[in-house]
């Protein structure tokens, strides 16, 4: 019942039927509510790999802290080629050219997958020399090559994740990629169990109960994550290709020849998205070279603060998500009245989700700390980078939903240029000159910094800047 209300409320903003404020709000609730699960279940992914990998010591964390920021990068890159696709489709259904929309979806999946495959190869050429140009030490830079490897080969698989997350959000479909994105945390943790850990023996209600296990540690880590990918990855691939209402590919007949038209306004809408990914990426990579020669303690630290503080944040995208759908389709059905209301609701929204976020992880920054690493040394400095981190996550919201709201209207120039401004000449200079006397803390102190500068520079964007006019009609 509940799906039938939303797919009726999308159809108001097609039909250009007029909404009441409570309609617009329940929308936004009702499409927000299924990507903030699912945003949240695979930062949980994120937390329980690093939680089961810390119990291998500092060494494993570190391996794995060392090259997390080059794998954002690239998963951020392919992220980028996928939006620059279901972008056009949210327009397209949005405007009732379904058929359009699906012609834009098969050449996404022969562009953007065959994108993923170059990615990747591109990953697994440069991971044996990667951990060396990002100041890692012997002791890591081993694992953490191999773990860059690993990941490389699943690119394929994660840029095709992607694809059919964002093509289902786009029509409306936030369901089916939160149920999955719940399976794969779940089967990634089940993989994990078995291949980080070695063989071993427990005591369950007094029998003795052999449990199986590779005890491959840093690489088992890497090797559940994409195969728990490669399953979800098919399972959306089938939703979206044979089940979805608008999108479905049995509905008609087309071909995956390449057509310049879409590639060209893919191209305008995830080109500059794309740079400014690489850009910013580079920036974290800056970062974490940053922070490298201040130890192994401090590298896994670091980390670990950064996939807690991860909760705090995806809220905010998954609110992201739902209004670059909700704008998207009101752009392509001409709905300048609803565009801007559906952006300010989300903001809001979003803002208040994550200041909410960062009280709990402010309080509970030992629990959180403590359930990653046994080692006191790391808890002690994960603790204080959390809570210097509390104080921006509102900010932070403003800049990540902004964002959001701006794609679905395909601006992505101007933003993509406040990013690179903010994290270039904000965080790196600043997080460099106080790493020198404060050390992690003066990174940590940077970082907040610099989202409250990035937040506010987007909700000024967002009331005075001329982003509608990247509309249609």
């Amino acid at each position: 019942m509940q799906k039938e209300k939303k797919d009726d409320l999308l159809l108001l903003i097609r039909q250009g039927k007029p909404m009441t404020t409570a309609q617009q709000l329940r929308l936004v609730l009702m499409l927000s509510t299924p990507a903030i699960l699912a945003q949240l279940t695979t930062t949980m992914m994120q937390y329980i790999d690093a939680a089961m990998v810390g119990s291998q010591g500092a060494n494993a964390s570190a391996s794995i802290g060392l090259v997390e920021t080059t794998t954002w990068m690239m998963g951020s890159v392919c992220s980028c080629a996928a939006a620059g696709f279901y972008v056009q489709v949210a327009h397209l259904l949005g405007a009732n050219d379904d058929k359009e929309a699906r012609s834009v979806l098969r050449q996404a999946l022969a562009a953007v997958i065959g994108f993923g495959c170059v990615m990747g190869l591109i990953g697994f050429i440069i991971s044996p020399w990667l951990p060396i140009w990002l100041g890692g030490n012997e002791d890591i830079n081993g694992t953490a090559s191999a773990y860059f490897a690993i990941f490389s080969i699943g690119i394929p698989i994660f840029q095709t994740s992607m694809l059919g997350a964002g093509m289902l959000r786009s029509s409306g479909n936030m369901l089916v990629p939160s149920i999955l994105s719940a399976v794969m945390m779940i089967l990634d943790v089940v993989f994990n169990f078995f291949l980080i850990f070695p063989s071993r023996t427990v005591d369950f209600m007094g029998m003795e109960l052999f449990i199986p296990g590779a005890g491959l540690s840093v690489v088992g880590a890497a090797i559940g994550t994409v195969s728990a990918e490669t399953i979800t990855a098919s399972l959306l691939m089938y939703f979206l290709c044979f089940r979805s209402k608008d999108l479905r590919l049995t509905i008609d007949k087309g071909n995956f020849k390449p057509k310049w038209n879409y590639i060209k306004k893919a191209l305008h809408i995830g080109g500059p998205m794309s740079i400014q990914q690489v850009i910013m990426s580079s920036a974290y990579i800056a970062t974490t070279i940053i922070v490298a020669p201040l130890g192994t303690f401090a590298i896994a630290a670091h980390s670990f603060g950064i996939v807690i503080e991860s909760l705090c944040h995806m809220p905010g995208y998954g609110i992201g998500d739902a209004a670059t759908t909700l704008v998207g389709q009101s752009v392509g059905a001409g709905r300048r009245d609803l565009t801007r209301k559906f952006a300010y609701m989300s903001v809001v929204l979003g803002m208040g989700v994550m200041a909410l976020m960062g009280l709990v992880m402010y309080i509970g920054a030992p629990f959180f700390m403590g359930m990653m690493t046994p080692v006191e040394e790391v808890r002690q400095l994960g603790v204080m980078a959390l809570r210097i981190e509390a104080f921006a996550e509102p900010m932070f919201a403003a800049a990540i939903v902004c964002y959001g709201v701006f794609v679905g209207a395909s601006d992505t120039l101007i933003p993509s240029g406040m990013n690179l401004l903010s994290m270039w000449v904000v965080r790196i200079p600043m997080s460099a000159i106080l790493a020198l006397s404060l050390g992690l803390q003066g990174v940590w102190i940077a970082m907040c910094l610099e989202l409250c500068f990035r937040g506010t520079i987007f909700l000024c964007r967002l009331r005075w800047g001329n982003w509608m006019n990247a509309m249609k009609g």
